[in-house]
């Protein structure tokens, strides 16, 4: 009896309409088409899945950060082989196999943000703290990229996969794919970050010349931070320098006296904007005349370093370099207290003063002193300068007091026009008499070195470019009747000089030859009327 029952109940449950639903799904999931369809969801997910990254990364994959005082762009992409590229428009590119992976980064310089340059100027300290904390701010903000990056991937792949798949169990699906997707593939990119890449970049553009121009980068890098350990104390030696201008021949300044700074060559040296306020507040300049190359490219971004002019609060007469390009001339023009002049002449503080921008524009290696490729033509372009100026000065109503060209070589034309004119360009101080017209009054030429160091250039030698301006003194039938040459030794040289000259007759203006001659260096004793002060050097 129970033997037949149990027959009978295992008879219908095998029977049953469950049982059989059951198995009929079972064969449907192994039949052929059905197998396909899931492949063919699969697919879609994946598909759906990576075009969302790729929008993703396009659409989220960017921020702006602050590196130093620089704005900077920064930004992901897909890529088979990774790697970093730096763009510093409109010079080119640095190209650097920093890591592995499907994520490409790219860094766009931007251009100077002017409070924090300011900020730099203002407290020369804090430029060895900006040098350090550019690292942090670096990885900083590629943290922040690939937060960023991992939100809008996901994001994008939720929206795209909720308008394909109309089902939230397979928009999740694709959901939690991108999120594992995009984090594998920056995992991967971190774990194969090579750090040394930055000291072997290959370059694109106009810095194919860098590594010519500036030199081994490793090893300005390091004399450049022995500068800023050091920047403090030169800029305190400058401030002692007035305090000890009693020990100089007396000048006399009378009420009418105008006191001018001389400076030119600043090549982009934020350390040359601080001792120049220095200087101004400490001689109580009335005017400064800069005469070119306040910049190396003239390109946009170094169009911000003239937002220092301003903080001068004095008269800036400006003239084009041949490393200045238009803009850099444009961004000087805005300066509140700013005059540039390009075949033109003013009157500030009582001086007359012509100046002309240099002809050329020609950012390159070639155009440093050692090698400025003064061809004929050339020459004759540079003197046609001198020329077009000294015809300028021949029409103007008023008597003029200084000329300023770039160019020395532009100079000759002014012999007679004026008895005083500046120029730059060589970054080595010179003073001399231009040959002398019959009839016409003499002239002096004074070339001034460099007060920025001659910038990135200064670092290449094994003593490096000192940092010069002149303080010029004008009587009040504005002749020129002294002059002091300051003069503060380069990177990791703390000593700060300090020539006084005197003029015996200005109306003859200074004894000095004919034909320019090189500074006086330390081995030789100082010219007559000369006294030289130089406080104690610091280690």
């Amino acid at each position: 009896m129970d033997g037949h029952e149990n027959e009978q109940h295992r008879t219908g449950d095998e029977t049953s309409p469950e049982r059989g639903r059951g198995r009929a799904r079972r064969w449907t999931a192994w039949r052929p088409g059905h197998r396909l369809r899931r492949l063919g969801v699969v697919l879609a997910l994946l598909a759906v899945t990576l075009g969302g990254i790729v929008v993703g990364t396009y659409a989220g994959g960017h921020v702006g950060t602050d590196i130093g005082p620089f704005r900077a762009e920064l930004k992901l992409s897909p890529s088979l082989s990774g790697g970093t590229t730096v763009d510093i428009p409109p010079l080119g590119a640095l190209l650097l196999d920093s890591h592995d992976g499907p994520a490409y980064l790219t860094v766009e310089v931007g251009s100077l943000d002017q409070g924090r340059t300011e900020a730099l100027i203002d407290d020369p300290a804090s430029i060895s703290r900006a040098s350090q904390s550019a690292v942090q701010d670096v990885r900083d903000g590629v943290m922040r990229l690939g937060l960023r990056t991992l939100a809008s991937t996901v994001l994008a792949t939720l929206l795209l996969a909720a308008l394909v798949f109309r089902d939230v169990r397979r928009t999740a699906w694709a959901g939690g794919l991108a999120l594992v997707v995009t984090a594998g593939s920056l995992g991967v990119a971190a774990s194969t970050l090579r750090p040394q890449a930055i000291e072997e970049p290959r370059y694109e553009g106009l810095l194919v010349n860098a590594p010519a121009i500036v030199g081994d980068a490793r090893r300005i890098a390091n004399d450049y931070t022995k500068y800023a350990e050091q920047l403090q104390r030169l800029v305190g030696n400058v401030s002692k320098l007035y305090t000890t201008v009693s020990a100089l021949p007396v000048v006399q300044p009378s009420p009418g006296t105008t006191r001018v700074l001389h400076v030119s060559d600043i090549h982009l040296n934020p350390t040359g904007w601080q001792l120049i306020r220095t200087v101004v507040e400490q001689f109580g300049i009335d005017v400064v005349i800069d005469t070119g190359d306040m910049t190396d490219w003239g390109s946009e971004p170094e169009a911000s370093f003239v937002g220092s002019i301003g903080l001068l609060k004095k008269p800036y007469v400006f003239i084009r370099g041949n490393h200045d390009s238009p803009r850099t001339a444009a961004a000087v023009a805005q300066q509140p207290n700013a005059i540039v002049l390009n075949n033109s002449v003013t009157t500030v503080g009582g001086l007359t003063i012509a100046g002309i921008g240099d002809p050329r524009f020609t950012p390159d290696k070639e155009t440093s002193p050692a090698g400025s490729g003064l061809t004929s033509a050339v020459a004759d372009q540079v003197i046609g300068t001198g020329e077009k100026l000294a015809a300028t000065i021949e029409k103007s109503p008023r008597k003029v007091d200084i000329a300023l060209v770039h160019d020395p070589a532009s100079a000759g034309p002014l012999s007679g026009a004026c008895p005083l004119v500046l120029s730059g360009h060589t970054h080595s101080r010179q003073v001399s008499k231009l040959p002398q017209v019959e009839g016409k009054q003499p002239t002096t030429l004074m070339v001034q070195g460099s007060t920025g160091g001659a910038g990135l250039r200064g670092l290449e030698g094994e003593k490096p470019t000192p940092l010069t301006m002149t303080v010029l003194y004008f009587d009040q039938q504005k002749l020129l009747q002294a002059y002091d040459d300051i003069t503060v030794g380069g990177t990791g040289q703390s000593q700060v000089n300090l020539e006084r000259h005197v003029i015996r007759d200005p109306a003859k203006g200074d004894q000095v030859p004919v034909t320019p001659t090189p500074t006086r260096g330390p081995s030789q004793s100082p010219s007559p009327g000369t006294t030289t002060l130089s406080p104690t050097p610091t280690s």
